[in-house]
């Protein structure tokens, strides 16, 4: 197999978007707002060029084009992230008990679901600053931000929160489901 001389990626930043880079730190930001994230490795590197940014790496091996790849493909979410953001659409589903859902600070409570008379309730790990979750028409639930990793961790908590045990779940279907990735806010 032959060796590859080099590998460059190159991310195009959007209008508006701006990059600094620090050392092993990489900061995307727009409109007061910001994103960033630490990328450490001896043999890549990330720069900016031109209204681009670069993540090369020289004589790679397997791992490391993977890993550039791996790279590319986080700026590209950041880039994105801060440009247009992320949402994630949940809807919650009942068929006999009317479950009710709230969101308070970091903490979202579901009231009676399956009639349970505890409240269940779903971390939401980020501040409302960085990942923002509402509630409307009482079972569609849109959480939205600009890092997708923040984005879909908190989606995934509010549908494990849900989880029914101990039931066929071809039967009980009751819960809280993700509908929709990455829609354009």
């Amino acid at each position: 197999m032959p060796l590859l001389d080099s590998i460059t990626h190159k991310i195009d930043l959007p209008e508006g978007v701006s990059a600094n880079i620090d050392g092993d730190e990489v900061t995307f930001s727009k409109d007061g707002s910001s994103i960033s994230r630490r990328f450490r490795n001896s043999r890549i590197s990330i720069n900016s060029v031109d209204g681009q940014i670069h993540v090369f790496c020289d004589l790679p091996r397997r791992a490391h084009k993977a890993l550039a790849g791996t790279w590319a493909a986080h700026l590209r979410n950041m880039v994105k992230g801060i440009d247009s953001g992320f949402e994630y659409r949940l809807k919650a589903v009942y068929s006999h008990f009317p479950m009710t859902l709230k969101v308070d600070g970091n903490v979202m409570t579901i009231t009676n679901l399956f009639g349970e008379k505890v409240p269940r309730s779903a971390n939401l790990p980020w501040s409302p600053g960085e990942v923002q979750v509402r509630v409307e028409n009482k079972v569609d639930v849109i959480v939205t931000g600009a890092d997708r990793e923040k984005v879909g961790q908190t989606a995934a908590n509010i549908e494990r929160s849900c989880k029914i045990r101990k039931r066929d779940r071809r039967v009980f279907q009751d819960g809280i489901y993700i509908v929709s990735k990455d829609g354009e806010r």
